[in-house]
């Protein structure tokens, strides 16, 4: 924890504010009242890293923003060390459930990518059904699906300078 405190700290106006976008986008309310995520630490997590994953799928055909993309991932964990902090959790269980939330979180990503890189909406929703919704809800996994593979598309318009100046914009069918 004390080195923490030494080092630099690589979360610029633009990380802000992609990771503010990423968190925005993740608190529609349509993902918890209507599509049946679980309005839980767990559910929002799942969501946030949902949306990160986008953001990664888009940034990562670029090297020059691998630095970017970490400050982002960076400041992810640093504010879900800060919540579990906030929701009592001791100096000793932090850093456990840190690593296990980026465990979960390359998890999703890994299985995300494999299955948009193949456009393949079935295999996403399993995903989506396996790791958000607990293996129920195939309806709601669709939707989230469709959701996902829409925003990719938002996405890929988007130029990465634009995305690494600090903009990023979802579509609206959320």
């Amino acid at each position: 924890m004390i080195l923490s405190l030494f080092r630099k700290n690589t979360a610029t106006d633009a990380v802000y504010g992609v990771y503010r976008a990423i968190v925005a986008q993740s608190r529609q309310p349509v993902f918890y009242a209507e599509w049946g995520v679980p309005d839980t630490v767990t559910g929002r997590f799942d969501m946030i890293s949902l949306h990160m994953a986008l953001v990664f799928r888009r940034l990562r055909a670029n090297k020059t923003s691998k630095g970017f993309s970490q400050a982002v991932f960076d400041l992810f964990f640093k504010d879900m060390d800060r919540s579990l902090r906030e929701m009592g959790a001791g100096d000793l269980g932090v850093p456990k459930k840190i690593q296990k939330m980026g465990n979960l979180f390359f998890g999703l990503l890994a299985a995300i990518n494999e299955a948009m890189d193949r456009n393949d909406r079935e295999a996403l929703a399993a995903v989506f059904s396996r790791n958000i919704f607990g293996d129920a809800g195939l309806e709601h996994a669709f939707a989230l699906a469709d959701y996902a593979l829409e925003q990719d598309r938002v996405l890929a318009a988007q130029p990465v300078d634009s995305i690494t100046g600090g903009t990023v914009t979802f579509g609206t069918s959320a």
